[in-house]
């Protein structure tokens, strides 16, 4: 299969129409298993039984490009050399041949540009142009042409850094275009214990790019350099879930730790307390900021690197996992003229991307947008975005009664995390202001009683709140891999489902492969919980109710909890019975 990147579903199934290729019957129902229940544009076409390259060749027309069959085509070595192993496996690309001075590759994602700008610069041609094409094909020809260079890269700069036997080559830094020479670790033992020198050597400093560049390009969230007694660990969180990259040598954990910490401006002879900085780096031609934390502990320092690249965040409202129903709903709510409007749920689950994306959603010339948050994680065109800072005196309540000071239409409060910053919130919105805000409860009904419990007045807390929303983030099944398969009584159970529940529907799981790591599984979608605030509820706010009592009144109102929203999308084949399970058992409890 293929990405569909930035094809339009509607122009996608027009013009499949006009090739005779799908009825109108047919169109609408991939159109709204595209658009109603998340599918992917592509799957929903192979779902309803559209052949791969007819849609390959449909996309490519609309994407302005051409499109290529990889099967028995044969690729002179010359052009293979070209592009070294490297790239070819990291961009998932290969060469197809060469027009004038410029390079045609086929590619399975029409919207990794940046692939293309990396490799015009890194081999020296005049233009890189793509080619449409499936990712099985590109997966057989990397097999074919590059097979025998699959060695992790990491792996082999440590054993040449243990030997010293070879040289590699990485291009990450502040400017983008610095090339380091790895060394060898015995130049490390012979600088004894100057860490100062250690950190700066060119082995070091090689070794944390490799690792942090691997780490972009698999669009980790975060990576952990985690010490023990005898071993000293680096793990990559993606997709939720941490994944070991590499067993370095125990030996570089002091000096890689502190490379982190001049490369993020903190005090390298501090290591008895923790630690926060922030580091921008340039990959291929985007900006991309990690923000470091350091934790003493019993066997050196723990650091955490978050990685925010803007490039791999989606905040297209309609695209991060709302229902048609939901999201007419939530569009509507961010609409209004006043009123405070709180997602919620615990670290990670997507909070930020959701405000996000709903600030973009109503950006626009004439509002006036101001954000308070700890940190500022994007930065958005037309949004004036204020950091928080503890240690000046800006925190968040400070920042937001200045804010309210510079005419604002909307604000955003990166959370309400005190009574005082909740209750100017609340002032704020009863002053003709929409604000935004985050609690960490596991549902939408905990949140009013956490704001009550804060100190929050019911009666104000009544006339402003418009809604709550309450998401959690799931894994998405491979597409490479998704096969169908029949769930036990058992798995159905943990769902409150049986048989007689889910006839005629079909439930996916994936098998595991090369594209996925082996887990079945390959991005995330959110699961959302929406509870509108009615005449009903702000009566039983005023009473001071419990979350059951409100719980109970929002879905006679018709709100979808967590869990129903979950199997959803088990039904569209998005994700599995054990992701939902895993993500929403403890809010259903």
């Amino acid at each position: 299969m293929f990405k569909s990147g930035s094809v339009d579903a509607q122009a996608l199934l027009k013009l499949l129409f006009q090739w005779e290729e799908v009825d109108k019957p047919t169109a609408q129902k991939i159109y709204a298993e595209h658009k109603k229940a998340g599918k992917d544009l592509v799957q929903a076409c192979l779902d309803n039984s559209l052949p791969e390259t007819v849609v390959l060749g449909a996309a490519a027309q609309l994407l302005g490009m051409g499109k290529v069959d990889l099967q028995g085509l044969a690729i002179p070595p010359v052009l293979i050399a070209k592009v070294p192993p490297e790239y070819a496996n990291s961009y998932r690309i290969i060469p197809v041949r060469m027009e004038n001075n410029a390079l045609v590759v086929a590619t399975a994602d029409p919207d990794n540009l940046s692939a293309l700008d990396d490799l015009k610069f890194a081999l020296g041609v005049s233009q890189v142009k793509a080619e449409l094409t499936t990712e099985e094909a590109i997966a057989s020809s990397l097999e074919q042409y590059y097979g025998g260079a699959k060695k992790n890269e990491a792996q082999a700069m440590i054993d040449e850094m243990l030997g010293g036997r070879k040289q590699a080559e990485e291009s990450i830094g502040g400017d983008g275009a610095e090339i380091i020479d790895p060394g060898a670790l015995q130049n490390l033992e012979a600088m004894g214990n100057d860490i100062n020198a250690q950190a700066e050597s060119a082995a070091v400093r090689n070794l944390l790019n490799l690792v942090l560049l691997t780490a972009v390009k698999a669009q980790a969230a975060d990576i952990h350099f985690e010490p023990f007694e005898e071993t000293f660990r680096v793990r990559n969180r993606i997709d939720g879930v941490l994944y070991e990259m590499l067993p370095v040598p125990k030996q570089l954990a002091a000096p890689l730790v502190a490379r982190v910490k001049v490369m993020a401006h903190l005090d390298i002879a501090e290591r008895r307390l923790p630690q926060d900085g922030k580091i921008p780096v340039r990959i291929g031609d985007r900006e991309v900021d990690l923000r470091v934390s350091t934790l003493p502990t019993m066997f050196g320092e723990s650091v955490v690197i978050r990685i925010l690249d803007r490039m791999v965040v989606n905040l297209d409202l309609e695209k991060i996992g709302f229902p048609d129903d939901q999201l007419s709903y939530f569009k509507e709510v961010i609409e209004r003229p006043n009123g405070i409007v709180i997602v919620t749920g615990p670290t990670g689950s997507g909070k930020t991307t959701t405000l996000y994306s709903a600030l973009s959603a109503v950006n626009s010339d004439e509002v006036k947008i101001i954000t308070t948050e700890d940190p500022v994680e994007y930065e958005i065109k037309g949004l004036v975005q204020v950091p928080v800072d503890e240690e000046v005196g800006r925190s968040f309540a400070n920042c937001l009664r200045a804010i309210l000071r510079q005419d604002p239409d909307i604000v955003l409060v990166g959370e309400a995390r005190d009574k005082e910053t909740a209750q100017i919130a609340v002032q704020a919105s009863l002053t003709g202001h929409l604000v935004f805000t985050t609690l960490h409860t596991n549902d939408a009904p905990t949140a009013i009683t956490r704001l009550i419990d804060m100190g929050v007045e019911p009666f104000l807390l009544a006339a402003t709140l418009e809604t709550v929303c309450a998401q959690r983030l799931v894994r998405t099944i491979c597409t490479k891999c998704k096969a169908p398969y029949e769930p036990s009584d058992d798995e159905l159970l943990q769902l409150n489902l049986k048989k007689r529940d889910v006839a005629g529907q079909r439930f996916y799981y994936g098998k595991g492969c090369d594209h996925c790591k082996g887990t079945g599984y390959k991005g995330r979608t959110a699961l959302f919980e929406l509870m509108d605030i009615n005449d009903s509820l702000r009566e039983l706010i005023l009473g001071k109710a419990s979350a059951t009592q409100l719980r109970l009144a929002a879905q006679r109102a018709g709100m979808r909890p967590l869990r129903d929203s979950g199997v959803q999308k088990v039904f569209a084949g998005l994700t599995t019975i054990e992701e939902v399970v895993r993500e929403t058992l403890a809010v259903e409890e």
